[in-house]
């Protein structure tokens, strides 16, 4: 019997890029887990900031969010990834990561600290051009990118200003101006990549 390992797919890409929509697309087509850091912890994110005395919507420049409580909802999600691991189920991750982008070595790190199982790692770089993102911030009309939209030249400058070089993955861009996003060369993409 062969057992087919499983995969985890970090799906990454500014606020707006549509990371959400290819990551169920993804999750649809590999039967893999779901797993969305918005669902798994906002709830929690907005009820400790505002006990902290902070803007719940406000994370971009808020210390007391970035130091102590992303990295708790990172952790979340990275230990759901092994619970679904361990069933052998795939798994998509629909989070940013950016703050974790200038540690080449992070998912070799992570795969250790949080016992991952044997799994592939893929990369999916949601790509966007920044007036299409703006536009799609400015319909989606969260609180949260308030702050972006009102400071768009130091967001988007950050935006692309971080690339992800993570070792130990295969990465794909994922060219996400479509207005129905296509797999079929993602698919073919991941095909050619394999060992």
């Amino acid at each position: 019997m062969t057992t087919t390992i499983p995969k985890v797919f970090f799906v990454i890409g500014p606020a707006g890029s549509g990371k959400s929509s290819v990551s169920r697309q993804i999750a649809r087509r590999f039967g893999a887990a779901y797993i969305d850091k918005d669902t798994a912890a906002t709830g929690f994110t907005e009820l400790l900031l505002a006990l902290n005395g902070s803007d719940p919507n406000e994370r971009d420049n808020n210390d007391f969010y970035q130091t102590t409580i992303m990295p708790l909802e990172y952790a979340a999600i990275l230990d759901l990834t092994r619970d679904n691991l361990l069933t052998g189920n795939s798994v998509v991750l629909d989070a940013p990561f950016g703050k974790y982008f200038s540690d080449n070595d992070y998912l070799t790190k992570i795969r250790v600290r949080h016992q991952w199982p044997e799994a592939e790692l893929v990369v999916v770089h949601v790509r966007l051009a920044g007036e299409a993102l703006r536009q799609r911030l400015i319909s989606r009309g969260y609180p949260r990118d308030e702050w972006k939209l009102s400071n768009w030249e130091t967001f988007w400058a950050g935006a692309q200003a971080h690339s992800c070089h993570w070792t130990g993955a295969t990465h794909i861009d994922f060219d996400n101006s479509a207005s129905e996003s296509d797999l079929t060369v993602f698919e073919s993409e991941l095909s050619l990549n394999k060992p």
